[in-house]
């Protein structure tokens, strides 16, 4: 991992450029080791710090420095940081901050040795080493105390709370990866039709051609289960951008818009008046911001989807105008794209946005898709605009990242479709979930054929629990009185039997390891995602781990 640098022995990390190393340095290097080791996302420690979740993001990744140790050393004490780790990361934090501002042709590694005892060292020049740091940490405290602003407000509460508002099914959408018709068999609230078979490029193989078969047994088969279609469009056909990049498909379609709109236009209008209060929403393209399925302007994308709209609303008022998918959004060109997306006003001419929401792995957490949430949030509030969002996808090299264990497939499957009720605040409406039907993918649902999963059956048990549930709150760690790691949103939810009047309850979980809360007052029963149930009393403990709980608690008075 380690490689020796300029200067003396000095070390820097592999992945950084010795002949032109990062802003930070093994400041980064150190405090992206903290922040790994607490286990907390970059939103969890900016909740706790007074910091941006970006700016931390720029710290750890060696993009910038602080200017104040004293925001560092709330982040390494928040971490957990023991006395020693705190002076170390104070030392490494002024060697970054005295190369931050060399000019670029002096940047070069700072040669200055972390103090190790060794037979040849001895004890006690180890110690000297460690009291002239303590003397400089001591005055730089001193410093600190004299020009630093005042600390962030300690705020504690929810990270939102509203009136309550109904749990809908459609929250708990697949992305289904069959043309067969066949539906899932487990509890579901809506359908995506991508990988499907029904690229514009198959369904109209020659202008003036439309083969309507696959896509007719998609939407009859979800309007017999109940379930709204969402179509996604993408995927021009050769005969219309001849000249386009191929798309990694094997029906010929382009990346390219077509050369001529107007072909785009007969499409779309053939296609509404087709499926005219059978579709509920048109997805207006795939992902807009990706090389493998769209090579057009930004500026051709906002006409095709100012077009679009204008057909489908007036065929079908009631369907919804989804904005083309924007996908990579954990790097800083792809959210640029976004944006300026927005700031041509293409988001004017939609009812919903589609963001590709997902974790950089998908073995991380899913809480740590809220990170990249609140980046979108940002992306979008510099352009002035709020709009609906509904999570329409992941990332293109899904199928690469291997497959996660029976346990942690069941618990991220759940989570995550409660980071998608975490995230009302910035108006996340629907989760689609990659995918239904396939088996190249690191949590498998149900292939087709085949019977549910355990992480399929345990979506379908959450989706029992909130049956004719509302939300009202959300949030977690010491903000409401819980420990770092839980999570919990709360709810009101149909009573116990079919007599019963509504009641409270939460749903809690940890994002890593474990936990031990306080049932709270009026707990009065702890349910599972096996159906299991046991009693609970108020003021017991509660174990919560990485797999939900629901707690129903009696009502006042009882």
């Amino acid at each position: 991992m380690w490689d020796a640098g300029a200067g003396g022995g000095h070390r820097w990390p592999r992945r950084f450029d010795v002949s032109h190393p990062p802003v930070g340095g093994d400041f980064a290097r150190f405090l992206h080791e903290l922040k790994d080791r607490s286990g907390r996302s970059y939103q969890a420690l900016a909740a706790h710090t007074g910091i941006s979740a970006s700016a931390l993001h720029r710290y750890c990744r060696g993009d910038g420095v602080p200017r104040q140790f004293a925001v560092v050393e709330k982040v390494g004490m928040v971490c957990g940081a023991s006395k020693a780790e705190l002076v170390e990361l104070h030392r490494l934090w002024v060697l970054a901050d005295a190369h931050r501002d060399l000019p670029a042709d002096r940047a070069e590694p700072i040669p200055v040795a972390a103090p190790v005892v060794t037979p040849r060292t001895g004890l006690k020049t180890a110690v000297r080493v460690a009291l002239t740091a303590l003397l400089v940490l001591t005055m730089a405290a001193a410093t600190a105390r004299r020009t630093q602003p005042p600390a962030a407000q300690d705020i504690t509460g929810p990270s939102w709370t509203r009136p309550p508002t109904e749990v809908r099914s459609e929250l708990f959408g697949v992305t289904m990866n069959s043309s067969t018709g066949t539906m899932p068999g487990f509890r579901v609230g809506s359908v995506r039709l991508w990988d499907s078979g029904t690229r514009w490029a198959t369904i109209q193989p020659r202008r003036g051609e439309f083969d309507w078969s696959v896509l007719d047994r998609l939407v009859d088969g979800a309007v017999r289960a109940g379930l709204p279609p969402l179509f996604v469009l993408g995927g021009t056909p050769a005969w219309a951008a001849p000249n386009g990049p191929e798309m990694a498909y094997d029906d010929g379609s382009r990346t390219a818009p077509p050369d001529d709109l107007a072909d785009w236009d007969t499409f779309v209008r053939a296609l509404v008046d087709r499926y005219r209060g059978r579709i509920d929403a048109y997805e207006l393209w795939v992902m807009g911001n990706h090389p493998r399925y769209y090579t057009g302007t930004t500026e051709t994308l906002v006409e095709m989807t100012r077009r679009a709209s204008q057909i489908i609303k007036a065929a079908d008022p009631k369907a919804r105008v989804v904005c083309p998918g924007m996908g990579r959004l954990w790097e800083a060109e792809a959210q640029r794209v976004l944006q300026r997306f927005a700031e041509l006003g293409g988001m004017r001419h939609c009812d919903v946005a589609s963001v590709k929401l997902h974790q950089r792995t998908a073995s991380d957490p899913p809480e740590t898709m809220l990170d990249l949430l609140a980046a979108i949030d940002r992306a979008m509030h510099q352009s002035g605009v709020h709009p609906t969002l509904w999570n329409t996808g992941t990332t293109y090299d899904i199928p690469l990242q291997g497959s996660l264990d029976d346990v942690t497939a069941t618990n991220y499957a759940v989570r995550f479709y409660l980071v998608g009720l975490y995230a009302r605040q910035v108006s996340l409406e629907r989760m689609y979930f990659y995918n239904w039907g396939g088996t190249k993918i690191p949590i498998v649902l149900q292939a087709e054929g085949g019977a549910p999963t355990r992480a399929a059956l345990a979506v379908e048990r959450l989706q029992r629990w909130l049956n004719r549930a509302s939300i009202r709150a959300c949030g977690h760690g010491r903000a409401v009185n819980l420990p770092d790691n839980v999570w919990q949103c709360e709810f009101t939810v149909a009573g116990l039997t079919d007599s019963d009047r509504p009641r409270d309850a939460v749903i809690r979980w940890t994002s890593r390891g474990t936990a031990t809360t306080d049932a709270g007052p009026r707990a009065e029963s702890i349910t599972r995602l096996d159906g299991t149930t046991s009693a609970v009393a108020p003021g017991d403990t509660v174990e919560v781990t990485e797999q939900p709980i629901l707690v129903h608690y009696r009502r006042a008075g009882e």
